[in-house]
C-alpha cells in the first residue's frame, strides 16, 4: 500500500518530449512554471524514458533548474523500460513519425540490469532531481514482442527480473513506491498476481468512451487490496476532445464512422447540459474505481490551470442517465461512482 497522498490531477510531460510537435525551450519552461504554480506541493509529474527518447526528462530536470524549484517540492515519476542510445541513422529507429526534432534513438531494455541503466540514465537526464514512483513501462509490448511462446515465457521472467530490481531500490531508500503502466490492462493484472505493486497506470482503458466490465471489477479489487490506480488518457489520445487520434493512432471518418457518430453525439449531449467534453471525459476517469489521479498532458501552458480545476467540476446525474439511455454508455455502469461527491 502507497503511502504517498497523489493530487487528483498530476502533469504528463509527453509533450515536454516533443510528442507529435516539437517544443521550444521557453515554452515547455512555461508549462513546468504553471504546473508548480497551480499545484499543491509536491507537484507530481509523469514521465519516462520512452517520452522523446529522454528528451522529456531532460526537458523537465532542465525547466526544474531553471524556476529554482527545491526537489522536495516535486514528485517524479519514471516510468522504466527505455535507455536513450546514439543515434545511427538519418531518422531514429524509435517509434518513427511520433516524436519530433530527436537527437537520439532508444531500445527497450527490461531486465533485472536493465531496468537500473534505465533507472540511472534517467536520474542523469533530470539533472539532479530524482524518480521517486518508479515502474516497469509497457510490458505488454515487450511481451508482444516475443517470438514465440517460449521468447514470452523468458520475456515475462525479465519483466519479474525487473520487478526484483524496483523492489530493491524501494528497500533501500531510494524510492518510494513502485508501480506499472501499460495499455493493456490485462497485462496489468497478470502481473499484479505476482509483484506487489504500490500503485498502476492504466492508459487508454478506463474512459467514457470505453470502460469494460472486466476492467471495472479489476479495478475494484485493486482498490480493495490498497493498490492506487492513476488513470492516464482518459481523452482517448485525443479523440474526445477533437482530435483525429484514438489512442494514438490517426483515424478517419470513413473507416472509422462509428467512433466519429459517438463523438458527435457525444458532443451534442455535452452541449446541451452545457458542458465540456473534456470535463466530462475528465470527471468520468477521475472517479472510475480507485482511482486517486487523472495524469493530464498538455502543450499549451494556458491550459494547466484549466486541466486542475476540471477536478472539482459537478456533472448533473441526468446528464449519466441520459447517455445511458442513448447508447453512449455501458448500462451497467455502476452509478455509485458517477454520482458520489
Amino acid at each position: 500500500m502507497m503511502n504517498i497522498k497523489l493530487p487528483q490531477v498530476l502533469f504528463g510531460t509527453s509533450g515536454l518530449g516533443n510528442l507529435y510537435v516539437a517544443l521550444s525551450d521557453t515554452n515547455k519552461k512555461d508549462i513546468v512554471s504553471e504546473c508548480i504554480r497551480h499545484s499543491k506541493k509536491p507537484a507530481v509529474f509523469d514521465s519516462a524514458g520512452k517520452y522523446g527518447v529522454g528528451l522529456a526528462l531532460e526537458s523537465l530536470g532542465k525547466c526544474l533548474r531553471q524556476l529554482e524549484v527545491p526537489p522536495e517540492e516535486v514528485l517524479i515519476s519514471n516510468k522504466l523500460g527505455w535507455l536513450r542510445t546514439d543515434l545511427t541513422t538519418p531518422e531514429p529507429t524509435f517509434e518513427p513519425g511520433v516524436w519530433k526534432d530527436l537527437q537520439y534513438d532508444a531500445r527497450q531494455k527490461i531486465s533485472y540490469e536493465g531496468i537500473l541503466e534505465c533507472y540511472e540514465q534517467g536520474n542523469t537526464l533530470l539533472n539532479g532531481y530524482e524518480a521517486q514512483l518508479v515502474s516497469v513501462h509497457d510490458p505488454d509490448e515487450y511481451l508482444g514482442g516475443g517470438a514465440d511462446q517460449v521468447d514470452k515465457g523468458q520475456r515475462y521472467l525479465d519483466i519479474l527480473g525487473a520487478y526484483t530490481a524496483l523492489a530493491e531500490l524501494k528497500e533501500s531508500g531510494k524510492v518510494k513506491a513502485i508501480g506499472i503502466g501499460s495499455k493493456d490492462w490485462r497485462v496489468i493484472e497478470r502481473i499484479s498476481r505476482d509483484v506487489q505493486l504500490d500503485w498502476v497506470m492504466i492508459a487508454n482503458s478506463m474512459t467514457v468512451h470505453s470502460h469494460p466490465r472486466e476492467l471495472v471489477a479489476f479495478m475494484k479489487e485493486l482498490e480493495c487490496a490498497g493498490v492506487a490506480i492513476i488513470n492516464s488518457a482518459v481523452f482517448n489520445g485525443g479523440f474526445l476532445t477533437g482530435s483525429d487520434y484514438y489512442n494514438y493512432q490517426a483515424i478517419d471518418p470513413e473507416n472509422h464512422a462509428a467512433l466519429y457518430r459517438w463523438r458527435t453525439a457525444f458532443d451534442q449531449l455535452c452541449l446541451a447540459y452545457q458542458l465540456r467534453p473534456a470535463e466530462v471525459a475528465a470527471y468520468f476517469g477521475l472517479k472510475a474505481p480507485g482511482v486517486k489521479s487523472i495524469a493530464l498532458n498538455t502543450t499549451n501552458p494556458k491550459r494547466v490551470a484549466g486541466n486542475i480545476a476540471m477536478a472539482a467540476v459537478k456533472i448533473p446525474p441526468d446528464f449519466w442517465k441520459a447517455m445511458s439511455e442513448q447508447g453512449l454508455m455501458d448500462e451497467t455502469y455502476p452509478n455509485q461512482y458517477l454520482n458520489e461527491d
